[in-house]
Order: C-alpha cells, then structure tokens, then sequence
C-alpha cells in the first residue's frame, strides 16, 4: 500500500543538545508517567512516548534531563475516556501499579473527573533508556505515531495543541523490566516535581527487554519512517 506523504514537521533534538544531569548521590531517577501508560510499556505494547513542558517545569518547557531512568507509575489525571476502547481493561490493571492503606480507589474514580486518591506506595517494574528524540507539530504526525501508543488519538493530538508554540516531543523508548518488582515510598514533593523524581532507594538498570532486538528494530525502522517522511532526517 502506499503511504501518503507527510508534511515537513519534525525535527530530531540532535544527542549533543541533550543535557544529562549527573546525581550528586546517584539515586537512581524515574520518570513520571500515567501508570496504565506504564503497564503498557512494560509490556511492550507500546513504545513511545509525547511530552510538553508543565507548569512545574522550569520555562515551562519539556527537558530531557536524562536518557536512562525508572518508570513511576501515577494516577494524576489519568482519565479512562483517554485511553484506547481496545486498552480499556488495563485500567483495571493498573491499579495493582500502586498499593492503597485503605483500598484501591474504584474504577470509576478515573471517569469521573473527581481527584483520585493517590497511592501510600508505588510499584516499580521497569526503566527504560532514550532510543531516540524528536519533535513534531503537525497532528497527521501524532495520529501516523498511533499504532505506537494506547491513548486515544484525540488526546495525543490534545498533548500536541497544549502550548502551541512548543512543539511536541516524542521519546521512543527502549523498556526493560527488572527481574523483581519493588516498591517505593510515595512522597508529597513527587507530586509536585517536574517529571523527573529521584528515587529514595539503590536500584540497579539490570532486567529483561520487553520486545526482542528484532522486534524492537522492525517496530523503530517503522517509528523512524513515519518521522523521515513527516520531515528532516535522523541527526547523529
């Protein structure tokens, strides 16, 4: 079949751009994410994700501060109606992602707009390193890029129309799930952080990837196709 062309509309954030932050303590660094989004991730059914920069981000704009780092797992505004009809029952799922004192909050709390209680304690299970950044802003990008998340295509499109001015990043992941699942403490200031929390405890990045080499290099060449016909090519 062929593949109707894209406008130019990406651009990759070359490696040399990337600022690594270094720990003083080397605490091990995790990145926040909706934990149904993890789930996914840590299954391998999906591989990239789409950030813009938060209020609590400094410029309001996304960083990429690190290139190798832990999934935690949230339940802040993950909302049942964004996610894929196809993935709906991974939310059900992704309670077991945190432990509650007091009981899982229902289902339903996630549809209805209500704040959720936030788990005593999150659970750990895979990290994942940067395979490659870029930037978009054209939505026939992010709906191209669909097959490659559980979200619904509204709300990616939704991601990339917040802050028009930014463009959107896309991070295609590489995931990796550690051989035993730990849990962490969950502390007030991560609500609070940027999407960058360092983690209280010593993990080492050892583990299973979640996709083969040969699997993961089908489904990047498909990644990097989409982004080479929706605009400039890969950067070294």
């Amino acid at each position: 079949m062929h593949r109707q062309s894209l406008p130019r509309c990406d651009t990759q954030v070359p490696k040399a751009a990337v600022s690594v932050q270094v720990l003083r303590i080397f605490m091990p660094i995790a990145f926040k994410e909706w934990a149904v989004t993890v789930r996914a991730l840590a299954e391998g059914e999906q591989l990239i994700t789409l950030r813009k920069g938060g209020v609590r981000e400094p410029g309001k704009a996304f960083r990429l501060a690190h290139e190798r780092f832990f999934l935690y797992p949230t339940f802040d505004h993950q909302a049942g109606d964004l996610v894929r009809e196809s993935h709906q029952p991974e939310l059900r799922r992704a309670l077991e992602e945190g432990v509650w004192s007091e009981g899982e909050p229902p289902l339903h709390a996630f549809t209805s707009g209500a704040p959720v209680q936030q788990p005593d304690r999150v659970r750990i299970r895979a990290w994942a390193e940067v395979a490659d950044h870029f930037t978009i802003a054209d939505p026939r990008c992010v709906d191209a890029l669909s097959p490659f998340y559980v979200w619904t295509p509204d709300y990616a499109e939704r991601r990339l129309g917040w802050r028009r001015h930014q463009p959107l990043h896309v991070l295609l992941l590489r995931t990796y799930r550690i051989p035993r699942p730990v849990t962490v403490k969950v502390k007030d200031e991560y609500s609070a952080s940027p999407p960058w929390v360092e983690l209280q405890r010593d993990l080492p990045f050892e583990g299973t990837p979640v996709l083969s080499d040969a699997e993961f290099e089908r489904a990047s060449e498909e990644i990097r196709a989409i982004t080479s016909e929706a605009g400039q090519p890969v950067l070294a």
